[in-house]
């Protein structure tokens, strides 16, 4: 009897072994793919925007407006008084600035705004500078805080547009959403999504494979899969976008202006978070937008004002031909393509003042 009950007791203890070592087996991959997906889940998580105002965030050093929806938007002014102004403009800061854009506080001058009589405003858009973030911004949204920014500050039922890079994107945006408010506009090297369905397959993509191939693989990322582009952007593995690091291809033109510019507001326009500023904001460029520029009706048929469209053709960041298309598909826009130059035109001597007169009395 004691052999059998110590033979039963082997057996059990066998068995209890197997049964715990088939937990183990079934447990422990559980338990590395819930590491793995917390992992990632945190790698693809990007911080919260540093809010101004508030504890850990920016202090407010300038006048902002509150919007409908609550949110505060930044802003700064330059010129004349608005009760005195003859011409009234809204500058969109290019990617990665703020309100106080070099090209808009150091190149256009003061006699020029005083001779012709202009008053100037920019503003820090969402998540920049001093502006409240807005999680669920889109290029609609974007020009609607145009339009209310126009209207709190008086303005009047018109008003003139210019914006550089990516403010040109969302001056493609005003002309889409709020065409009757517009007395003209500038687009400045405007940014170009290269998924617009106007473009022809072969064209976009000769124009794309040009590219850097690490600015490639960005926009891969951001258009297809936006979730990952938090970690895109700060892993060290892979390089990521040029534009992002400020290392995209120069042109010798750029490569002259470049050490003339002022630099000393970049930390401004990202001090809420790069994810917040940035890298939302690359989102909105390269995603899908809500329309296809090449699609846009003249907002000036009577030829009372116009659209401008400034290129330089050595742009590193906005190839030419595409821009050449599109100006071609839209024969109304009056293109003005600047032999020699690259991304940083509006930063040569006289020129932002050149594009202004051009914009407001046709010289």
């Amino acid at each position: 009897m004691e052999g059998r009950e110590g033979v039963n007791t082997n057996i059990s203890a066998r068995a209890n072994q197997k049964t715990s070592s088939g937990l183990v087996r079934k447990v422990l991959p559980i338990l590395f793919i819930g590491l793995i997906s917390a992992w990632v889940y945190q790698a693809i998580q990007a911080p919260p925007p540093k809010i101004p105002g508030f504890p850990g965030g920016p202090p407010i050093t300038g006048p902002r407006i509150k919007l409908r929806d609550g949110r505060h938007l930044a802003y700064i002014e330059r010129g004349v008084s608005i009760d005195t102004a003859k011409y009234k403009i809204i500058y969109l800061h290019p990617f990665g600035s703020c309100r106080r854009d070099a090209a808009f506080e150091n190149h256009l001058s003061q006699e020029l705004l005083e001779e012709l009589g202009i008053y100037i405003v920019s503003f820090d858009r969402p998540g920049h500078g001093e502006s409240d973030p807005h999680p669920s911004r889109t290029l609609k949204s974007l020009t609607l805080d145009i339009e209310e920014l126009a209207d709190q500050l008086g303005l009047g039922s018109k008003f003139y547009v210019i914006g550089y890079s990516m403010g040109g994107g969302m001056t493609w945006s005003c002309l889409k959403y709020i065409p009757d408010r517009l007395a003209g506009v500038t687009l400045l090297t405007p940014v170009i999504n290269y998924w617009w369905p106007s473009f022809p397959t072969n064209l976009s993509t000769e124009a794309y494979n040009q590219m850097m191939v690490q600015d490639q693989w960005t926009f891969r990322v951001i258009h297809y899969a936006p979730w990952l582009l938090y970690w895109w952007n700060t892993q060290k593995w892979f390089p990521s976008s040029s534009v992002i690091a400020n290392t995209f291809l120069l042109s010798k033109q750029d490569k002259e202006i470049a050490p003339r510019i002022d630099y000393s507001n970049t930390g401004h326009a990202i001090q809420q978070g790069k994810a917040e500023s940035i890298f939302r904001e690359a989102a909105i460029a390269v995603g899908n937008w809500e329309f296809d520029p090449m699609e846009i009706e003249n907002p000036f048929p009577n030829d009372k004002a116009y659209v401008h469209l400034w290129q330089g053709d050595e742009d590193g960041v906005i190839p030419v031909k595409l821009q050449r298309y599109i100006v071609q598909r839209l024969p109304w826009i009056r293109y003005h393509e600047l032999s020699g130059s690259g991304h940083m035109f509006p930063f040569l001597d006289g020129m932002f003042d050149k594009i202004v007169k051009v914009m407001l009395i046709g010289e």
